[in-house]
């Protein structure tokens, strides 16, 4: 499988998904801390979050997946939303937590 196909499949298999550095538990940079953080404040408790910086197939192929050259990436429902700022930007407005509403937290 490779790894478009694992990363297509993750994605699509969970319903939030966060590609970050390091844990939710334990960020290893502060964007990835800021991201899962937000994700708590809209009260999403149990998403699937991938440690890019365990595999570097995954580190460098979702880049290219997203056409996306930063990490953290969100995806909810199957679908790219964006990195840290276009997170934060959109949980200011309103439009992550309408975009997260009905996903089990």
């Amino acid at each position: 499988m490779s790894v478009q196909d694992r990363i297509r499949e993750t994605v699509t298999s969970n319903p939030v998904v966060l590609f970050m550095k390091g844990t939710p538990t334990f960020p290893q940079c502060g964007f990835s801390s800021t991201a899962a953080h937000i994700l708590k404040l809209c009260g999403v408790s149990k998403y699937a979050s991938v440690n890019v910086l365990e595999d570097d197939e995954i580190r460098q192929g979702i880049k290219e997946y997203a056409n996306w050259p930063t990490i953290p990436q969100l995806y909810i429902k199957g679908e790219f939303v964006g990195g840290c700022d276009i997170i934060k930007e959109m949980y200011q407005s309103g439009e992550l937590q309408k975009l997260l509403e009905g996903i089990a937290a």
